[in-house]
């Protein structure tokens, strides 16, 4: 474990030309103007094993396969017949000595705000770096899968906002004056007074995307591709919307459309006055008998566990080690009033909309990938932003749900190595299914399987073309629908 101090940012990168990274997504059809996908290249396709028909997802007939057999191109096998959908096998997660280790550390950001964070792949110094941004009530952990399997030929980072995961304050922001009060021991930040260091703090999208740019510019020190799921979906485009000369691209994984109820100072001064609080430090007293009726049920392991059940589409898909990581940080006595903080925080100063727009006319290449059977940002939040940025590639995932990265990894990261392939080569290498070009517009459909514990799975994948209607968005819901009731827990 190491500890990284608070140092000046990198000039260099503030003496890249934002042109640089613009140029990336113009030629591939990711970024400002027109989709423009390459045709189908002439070199071959090894191993990949395909077949016709149809699959059961979660299939548990036991096979016996070789990781790693897929070709590095990741380039799938268009189908050739209409109303089938063509099968491609792709990688499963790497094991043991063949995956990535990951390294921790803590970055000292500012006095007594210390950033957890875990990187993988550090031996790629050539390779293009890569940043996960976690959601709420979740850290590092969360894309652990990621770090393992993406490290192996990337530079990886993930980190933990401050007020949750490991990023929760070693001291209290706000300390009881009463000796024996159990309650103020038992809860940091319930006292009267704040601590020098915690009276401007808040934990809300401002300070996390400032975090977000700090930590780029002091410990990794190079542009990224940032990568967000939900909530992390959101500060990652508010980010490459407020800094694009450090962000190379952006890919949302069921990102959340809004966050934040109360007004911005900053936007709106005259209405922000109306609420007496803001998410600073000490909770006012009648904030702190609400998060204590409020905080003794949502961490409550049996709450904790009916939520998994709730965003994970297949109740196969292990989730213990998040299960109890979730547990451990409710458990710290600084998680209870930085959940209060946060659900009192204001509003971002820009919109997940203006933020779209900005990042499309400054050239940042947005993907979006998101699990169709999520019951909370349901697909048609990922097909607005398709219709926003008709450019962008769309895959919707089933089954998979709020956190299809924890869910079906190996999907993820299939798209993922693929996306980055196509921008790092200028084009020259297509996005995962866009092998001819006629599936730019109308899209096209593919069942991805891959090996987990030796048994088969099947997940469907679909590309939406830059064509996508008002019927699109209905079928979508219906279908989102249909799944749900179809989903049963194993």
């Amino acid at each position: 474990m190491e500890v990284v101090s608070c140092s000046h940012s990198c000039s260099a990168l503030h003496q890249t030309p934002r042109s640089a990274w613009r140029l990336r997504g113009r030629g591939v059809g990711l970024g400002h103007g027109h989709a423009k996908f390459p045709g189908p290249r002439r070199s071959a396709i090894l191993c990949v094993g395909t077949t016709r028909g149809t699959s059961i997802p979660g299939d548990s007939s036991k096979v016996h396969a070789t990781q790693g057999f897929v070709d590095a191109t990741l380039q799938g096998v268009p189908s050739r017949k209409v109303g089938e959908i063509e099968k491609v096998m792709i990688q499963g997660l790497p094991e043991g000595p063949d995956s990535s280790p990951i390294s921790t550390g803590f970055w000292e950001w500012k006095p007594k705000l210390t950033v957890y964070y875990e990187r993988s792949g550090t031996k790629n110094r050539k390779a293009p770096a890569v940043l996960f941004l976690p959601g709420f009530g979740v850290g590092t952990f969360h894309f652990e899968k990621q770090l393992r399997d993406l490290g192996r030929d990337h530079k990886v980072w993930t980190m933990d906002f401050l007020g949750q995961g490991m990023s929760l304050p070693c001291e209290d922001p706000a300390p009881s004056s009463i000796a024996g009060d159990q309650n103020e021991d038992s809860f940091w930040g319930f006292g009267e007074d704040s601590q020098p260091w915690a009276e401007e703090l808040v934990y809300s999208v401002d300070l996390w995307q400032n975090q977000v740019q700090h930590f780029i510019e002091e410990v990794i020190r190079e542009p990224v591709y940032i990568v967000g799921n939900s909530l992390g979906g959101f500060v990652a485009l508010y980010f490459a919307a407020s800094c694009p000369h450090l962000v190379k691209g952006v890919t949302l994984l069921n990102a959340t459309p809004f966050w934040g109820f109360f007004p911005n100072p900053a936007t709106s001064p005259r209405l922000s006055k109306i609420f007496p609080w803001a998410g600073t430090f000490p909770l006012p007293s009648f904030v702190r008998k609400l998060t204590e009726a409020v905080w003794q049920k949502i961490s409550d392991p049996r709450s904790i566990h009916d939520i998994l059940k709730q965003v994970y589409a297949d109740h196969s898909t292990n989730v213990d080690n998040v299960f109890s990581r979730i547990v451990e940080i409710t458990q710290h006595p600084a998680a209870a009033a930085s959940f209060a903080s946060i659900m009192f925080a204001p509003r971002g100063q820009i919109s997940f909309q203006e933020a779209i727009s900005r990042c499309q006319s400054q050239g940042v290449p947005i993907s979006l990938m998101y699990g169709r059977e999520d019951p909370w940002v349901r697909p048609i939040w990922g097909i607005k932003v398709k219709q926003q940025v008709p450019e962008a590639p769309y895959y919707e995932i089933s089954p998979a749900g709020h956190c299809p990265h924890d869910e079906v990894p190996e999907v993820i990261n299939y798209l993922l190595r693929g996306w980055l392939k196509n921008l790092e080569s200028d084009g020259s290498i297509d996005l995962p299914f866009l092998e001819e070009p006629s599936y730019a517009e109308h899209g096209v459909s593919r069942e991805l399987e891959f090996i987990r514990e030796g048994s088969r799975k099947s997940v469907s994948v679909r590309l939406y073309g830059s064509k996508i209607s008002l019927w699109s968005q209905l079928s979508s819901f219906l279908n989102t629908r249909a799944s749900n009731s179809r989903v049963v827990s194993r």
